[in-house]
């Protein structure tokens, strides 16, 4: 009689290597396993609980594909965390792009972002002070403070020196203070 871990002993290479050979059982228990981690740094990319929803499901719909791509040279959860803050940095460059070419359309854009404007009203102040930040800021502040990485696993999951993270994260502060101040908060 073979031995036969259970999902929570096996570890998440062995996971990833079964499923990028084409193992569903292995890909459920993976995506089980890190479906929150994905959610949490797209919603703290997006800044919007429903747009993260989706992109959380692309994000799994497109991973069996991109575990080919996993060496095992960082822990997977950095490499999703990785991949997490790039289809985020894509879908937010797409909307960018959208938003120039709606630029124009008269009452439908003015309707559009008067509904965002309400939509940013009803987030929480940080929440609302990090759709101000760059996405190189956000994706910074989504790694280190919600999903406290230290400063050494988030520049390996965003592909930057740690002195990087030091400086971005000495920015947001810098930034954050302001929005404070200018909000009348400190």
């Amino acid at each position: 009689m073979r031995d036969v871990a259970t999902p929570r002993e096996t570890s998440d290479d062995d996971l990833a290597k079964a499923a990028s050979d084409g193992d569903r059982d292995a890909f459920a228990n993976l995506v089980n396993r890190h479906y929150d981690l994905v959610f949490r740094v797209s919603w703290r990319m997006t800044g919007d609980r429903t747009e993260a929803e989706d992109l959380t499901q692309d994000i799994c719909i497109a991973l069996p594909a991109k575990l080919s791509g996993y060496r095992g040279q960082a822990k997977l959860t950095t490499w999703l965390y990785r991949v997490a803050v790039n289809a985020s940095l894509d879908r937010l460059r797409r909307q960018a792009s959208h938003a120039r070419a709606a630029d124009g359309w008269g009452e439908v854009e003015l309707a559009l972002r008067a509904e965002a404007a309400d939509s940013r009203e009803a987030r929480d102040w940080l929440d609302q002070a990090m759709t101000a930040l760059t996405p190189d800021l956000r994706a910074t502040v989504a790694l280190v403070l919600c999903e406290d990485l230290n400063q050494a696993e988030a520049a390996e999951a965003l592909g930057v020196s740690p002195g990087t993270v030091a400086w971005r994260m000495s920015e947001v502060k810098k930034r954050l203070r302001e929005v404070a101040r200018r909000e009348g908060l400190a």
